[in-house]
């Protein structure tokens, strides 16, 4: 679904925020700041109950997701894909010890996805792609993985660099609701950022 140029560009991307700001920065994610981080995680978190549940993590960065669920629900089952040496490294040496928490490498947009009752992506949607199709393509995909519900964060508005992409939420929630008629757009935390949740049920 993503193309070899597509991940290169992803790949030089990350490894250069890293060599800027060593591994243990949000910075090398792409996140502004450790705080909006949290604030987008809060927004993905509202889409339902996680108690007892599985949760994929799709292009989990660091895995900082992981800790964030815990503080608020538990048991959890979690499973993060990353296709990014370094990051995956790093996430497995934060939390791969962590009971229920399993990491598994690989480009989620190209490979099958292991089903999880609540599947998230946070920041890993963002990127450019050649096939102007791509975000509805991999909507429906990381949908397709979920047993109760998808939430996912698009930026709204950026500095163009040529590898981030910014989405119209109108436009994104017209085709979420196409697919699934309980999708709901969240858009009052963040000026430049919105999530919608897609359910099942």
């Amino acid at each position: 679904m993503s193309s070899l140029n597509d991940s290169a560009a992803i790949f030089r991307y990350h490894q250069a925020m890293i060599g800027i700001y060593g591994r243990n920065s949000s910075h090398a994610l792409g996140w502004k700041d450790t705080n909006s981080q949290q604030v987008r995680f809060k927004a993905l978190a509202g889409i339902g109950d996680l108690n007892n549940c599985s949760i994929l993590d799709a292009g989990c960065g660091y895995g900082d997701l992981l800790p964030y669920l815990l503080e608020l629900y538990h048991p959890i089952t979690y499973t993060g894909i990353e296709q990014i040496p370094d990051l995956l490294d790093e996430a497995t040496c934060r939390y791969g010890k962590f009971q229920n928490a399993n990491f598994l490498a690989g480009n989620f947009t190209a490979m099958p996805l292991p089903s999880a009752d609540y599947v998230f992506a946070s920041g890993s949607l963002n990127y450019y792609s050649i096939d102007p199709d791509f975000i509805f393509k991999i909507i429906a995909k990381l949908y397709a993985a979920c047993h109760r519900g998808l939430a996912f964060n698009l930026l709204s508005e950026i500095i163009p660099n040529g590898l981030i992409v910014a989405y119209d939420p109108e436009q994104i929630i017209r085709y979420c609701q196409s697919v699934c008629p309980r999708a709901t757009l969240i858009s009052d935390y963040e000026p430049d950022d919105f999530t919608i949740y897609m359910y099942r049920y």
